[in-house]
């Protein structure tokens, strides 16, 4: 792994959000085969005894953090030890790594809105990029997809549903569904903890249950979305753009196992589906080494452990922040943009305990509700209706725990 022993045909990697749970299973997979990849940069926001450990195991070329103080820590402690791993801080950094030349491959997995420009850096380069960012598709879909397709990236889904999803369709799969026999995709959910929990319990939900997803180990911001269906509205977005679908083609189904992880039904009326353990390494493992498939060190799925496969249909009245999803990407526009945007404002102040998880849907319905304009043609206008979003959701959040 080290830049010592750098060869030209491994794959040069940067991974953005290294920290994390996607960028950390990442790093598992990639320490499995070190005669086929080399890490070229690791990323994290204020992480940086974390990241300190990354640096001495997998001895980048470069490390950014978010701020100086940060990153002259960083600095330091890597020079105490003579290592000659170059430190930067700031977004500007992120998107350096992300198109440096040198780099094949960008696991893309800052969450929220902070990992849309390093994202779009990268597809602009013309890299491959592994796509656990869902919030670059939902806030910049057209720019995105316009941005791989000008600069010829490779572009290719981490979340489970939607690589589980890639998995089932035909490898040429653009000019819409019908165009392949596809009638509609399946995009399972676990349901999150509170799935069987009446209307008064969830009321009553704590940050700490709510980051105690019954199935997979995920950050705490993502763990929320998970249990208020927020994430698969957002999955449900980012599908349509990844998969040239329309909100109708796609349809959520509860499957609590979390074995199934998404499923295409063709015209014929065959339905193919991905199955596998709930571990992230399985769709990680797919993006790097693809075409190609690599050891990921997840156990084969054991059908008679499992035994039995549950499915039922989304609560909308129960979780809200599904609905407002669908009909942000009905609406279009910069409507995915705001949904995003006061989703993580009222995400951020039900982990701060200012506001109810309940209010977390309230919330963002309220934001969608105002006037809001623009076009998504520019990233310069998508930011700018961010900022717009969060400033009326961090108003509503003050006055709502004065």
């Amino acid at each position: 792994m080290s830049q010592q022993t750098y060869q030209p045909s491994l794959q040069r990697i940067t991974v953005l959000g290294s920290t994390g749970s996607i960028g950390t299973s990442t790093l598992d997979v990639i320490g499995r085969h070190p005669d086929r990849y080399d890490v070229y940069a690791l990323t994290a926001h204020t992480s940086k005894e974390a990241l300190l450990a990354q640096c001495l195991t997998y001895r980048p070329a470069v490390a950014v953090l978010d701020s100086e103080a940060d990153a002259t820590w960083l600095r330091l402690e890597l020079k105490r030890v003579g290592q000659p791993t170059e430190v930067n801080a700031g977004p500007e950094a992120l998107c350096d790594v992300a198109r440096d030349a040198s780099v094949d491959c960008v696991m893309a997995a800052i969450v929220g809105a902070a990992g849309l420009l390093p994202a779009l850096a990268a597809a602009e380069a013309g890299k491959r990029v592994l796509l656990a960012n869902k919030e670059a598709l939902v806030m910049s879909g057209a720019l995105f997809m316009d941005a791989v397709s000008r600069a010829g990236a490779t572009l290719l889904p981490i979340d489970s549903e939607h690589n589980a999803i890639y998995q089932c369709l035909p490898a040429e799969h653009r000019g819409g569904l019908a165009r392949h026999g596809i009638s509609q995709l399946m995009l399972t959910a676990s349901g999150g903890p509170f799935r069987t929990w009446s209307q008064a319990d969830i009321n009553n939900v704590t940050p700490e249950q709510a980051c105690a997803h019954p199935n997979w180990s995920m950050g705490r911001k993502i763990s929320v979305d998970s249990a208020t269906l927020m994430n698969k509205g957002l999955e449900l977005i980012e599908a349509c753009w990844l998969f040239d679908a329309t909100p109708e083609q796609i349809q959520v189904v509860v499957h609590p196992q979390s074995v199934i992880h998404s499923m295409a039904a063709y015209q014929d009326g065959s339905v193919i589906a991905q199955l596998g353990n709930p571990d992230m390494r399985t769709p990680i493992a797919y993006g790097l080494a693809w075409p190609e498939r690599i050891d990921a060190g997840v156990e084969t799925l054991d059908l008679f452990q499992v035994a039995r496969l549950d499915f039922e249909a989304p609560d909308e009245a129960r979780f809200p922040c599904l609905g407002l999803a669908r009909d942000a990407m009905q609406q279009g526009g910069m409507a995915p943009v705001v949904l995003n945007a006061a989703n993580e404002v009222a995400v951020d102040a039900f982990l701060q305990r200012r506001v109810g998880f309940t209010a977390i849907g309230q919330l963002v319905a309220d934001v969608l509700s105002r006037p809001f304009h623009g076009h998504v043609d520019s990233i310069e206008s998508v930011l700018a209706t961010d900022q717009w979003a969060r400033q009326q959701a961090q108003e509503m959040v003050a006055r709502w725990s004065a």
